[in-house]
């Protein structure tokens, strides 16, 4: 049997990138898999990113609307023959998701309010739902051991609310699985806890290394300090040193393997065996055959990174961890059973919603009642035409000239015909998303009138400002074709302002042809056109040499140094600066980054 914990860092996109939710499954090649920060809210779940021919999948989103869309979130996967009547270990027997007990899981029915679970009753309901709001935590029971798929809060030295729901966050997730182990349970941790907790687990630890109290708490936890875990892979490799499971996303680290170990497998409990003999054995001693980490998965590989101008690296795709796998032997059959309630599955919606008949019906009323109004819909905008224009069509030039104003015929005419398009459009793009509907039905909810789409075509209505303009053609018996509502729809956008350049428009339109003076005209202006643009592209040229020659070079390599802006809040946020462009490495190797810094002169604009 084996397990892999992998944080994808973006469910969608490792998803993408793979091709296929099931190629990336498959590509890990493991009985069970568990992901951390997947970035998907609970309504946006689709059978595409939860749903694979093979495997049920289990999933915890995040709740928290102010934590941001893209934040945290774990879905565990399970590699089966069957979803029901099954006797194997990787389908699980029960599920829960997050670690309070009340969120939904596999024992609470619908009509049962979820209680708090065993050991954590000294915390109050509304701080034990905050710690499940972030979805950070799915467990599964597989008979033989109780699996935690874990995602540990990630802290800033400086953000003390932070720093103690990860604080409290810990907390509670010891106690429940401690409640595991005092009932004879076996308990097998995995996921991104985002503690490096050695010296050797960190590519730079510093003087303040060891003081951290979260460092400090992880090795509390294992065997070697009196706890009833072993670090899988650090009990398989002791003095593996560089064993990295994450690298910086933006300095490219990971050329150099400039990381850390924070992607962990943990396990405690008694081994499986009944022989009393070996009673005294351990689950990590006879079931665990190996532990590593698939470096395969890493963004980088040599040659694919190359550096461009000033200094630039090339994007790199995947996530910036590298999965971890254990494999264990001598796991045998469970008895019979089904997969869990709180499978994708049956989660509502998953597989999108069934339209309903009357939605087909109103669609084609609305086709109805368009042609029925003399409305001809046709593919393309430009061939709609309507029967009812043709008698403001068929009235007289002299009328047309006496005002500058249509009739109420033609104004009608007009506004009947925008209204239908309006009315189609509105139709088919509510049919098509049910956001926008919902926008637009609360808009009536609240007294607001919802603003239509402009439409920027022949058919839409015109302002009162264009019937203050002249006709581009005065004489209809010049165009013999045109009507005189055709005539009012083609007006010019500005008024003609010389005489030459009038008589010129006449002449064009009466189909007399240019003359030599008029292509002396053109060719001067193409040539005043031309040297506009010869001005811009050198003018654009200089700024870019100015950006160039702006931009310093770094001590270490003499290369130019790339800018950043600082996000972080603060005195300093929006402010930028000037960093050596080449990957983050040791300090010893002369290769990697210098460490180079320099502010920049003004502060960058706030977006």
């Amino acid at each position: 049997m084996k397990i892999v914990t992998y944080n994808v860092n973006g469910l969608r996109q490792r998803v993408t990138q793979f091709g296929s939710l099931l190629k990336l499954l498959q590509s890990l090649d493991a009985d069970i898999v568990c992901f951390q920060e997947i970035k998907v809210f609970r309504q946006e779940l689709t059978a595409d990113l939860v749903m694979a021919e093979g495997y049920e999948s289990f999933v915890s989103c995040n709740r928290n609307s102010q934590r941001g869309r893209g934040y945290s979130g774990v879905a565990t996967f399970c590699r089966v023959k069957s979803a029901f009547s099954s006797r194997e270990v990787a389908l699980p027997m029960a599920a829960e998701e997050g670690v309070t007990g009340l969120l939904e899981n596999s024992s609470t029915r619908k009509d049962e309010v979820p209680s708090i679970a065993e050991g954590l009753e000294e915390y109050s309901r509304e701080d034990l739902l905050k710690i499940d709001s972030e979805g950070r935590c799915i467990i599964t029971d597989h008979s033989h051991f109780v699996l935690f798929n874990v995602y540990g809060p990630r802290a800033d030295p400086d953000d003390t609310e932070r720093l103690q729901f990860k604080h409290t966050f810990f907390e509670v997730l010891q106690k429940r699985w401690e409640s595991f182990l005092r009932k004879g349970r076996r308990v097998v941790v995995v996921g991104d806890l985002n503690i490096a907790p050695a010296a050797i687990d960190h590519c730079e630890p510093g003087s303040e290394f060891e003081k951290n109290k979260f460092r400090r708490w992880f090795r509390s936890i294992l065997v070697e300090s009196g706890g009833p875990f072993f670090d899988v892979f650090r009990s398989k490799h002791p003095h593996r040193r560089e064993a990295f499971t994450c690298w910086a996303v933006h300095n490219g680290a990971e050329e150099f393997n400039y990381g850390t170990r924070i992607d962990h497998i943990l396990s405690a409990g008694s081994c499986l065996h009944l022989e009393d003999k070996v009673k005294s054995h351990n689950f990590f001693d006879c079931h665990v055959e190996e532990c590593d980490i698939l470096t395969q998965f890493k963004r980088w590989k040599p040659g694919n990174t190359p550096r461009g101008k000033a200094g630039g690296r090339a994007k790199l795709e995947g996530s910036d961890h590298a999965p971890v796998f254990m494999s264990l032997t001598d796991i045998s059959d469970v008895k019979q059973h089904s997969t869990p309630p709180l499978s994708a599955r049956y989660v509502r919606g998953i597989h999108g919603y069934q339209q309903k008949l009357v939605s087909l019906l109103a669609k084609r009323k609305v086709i109805d009642q368009d042609k029925t109004c003399g409305v001809l819909i046709a593919v393309s905008n430009e061939t709609m035409t309507k029967e009812s224009c043709k008698e403001c069509e068929k009235r007289s030039f002299h009328d047309c000239s006496v005002s500058r104003f249509p009739s109420d015929e033609f104004v009608s005419c007009l506004h009947q015909r925008s209204e239908n398009a309006e009315m189609l459009e509105l139709k088919f793009d509510n049919a098509q998303t049910q956001a926008t509907s919902g926008r637009v039905q609360d808009k009536l909810a609240t007294g607001q009138e919802p603003k239509k789409k402009a439409r920027q075509n022949q058919w839409s209505q015109l302002s009162l400002k264009s019937f203050f303009q002249k006709c581009a053609n005065p004489n209809p018996s010049d165009c013999p074709g045109k009507t005189c509502s055709e005539n009012q729809l083609c007006q010019t956008s500005h008024l003609e302002s010389n005489d030459s350049e009038g008589t010129h428009a006449k002449d064009h339109e009466l189909g007399i042809g240019t003359t030599s003076k008029d292509q002396k005209s053109q060719s001067a202006h193409e040539s005043s056109a031309n040297e506009k643009n010869t001005l811009a592209l050198l003018e654009w040229r200089r700024i870019q040499q100015f950006m160039q020659d702006s931009v310093p070079l770094c001590k270490g390599h003499k290369e130019p140094c790339v800018a950043r802006v600082v996000k972080k809040a603060g005195p300093t946020c929006g402010r930028r600066f000037y960093v050596c462009a080449r990957a983050e490495g040791p300090s010893s190797n002369p290769e990697a980054n210098c460490g180079y810094f320099k502010w920049a002169a003004s502060k960058s604009k706030q977006r």
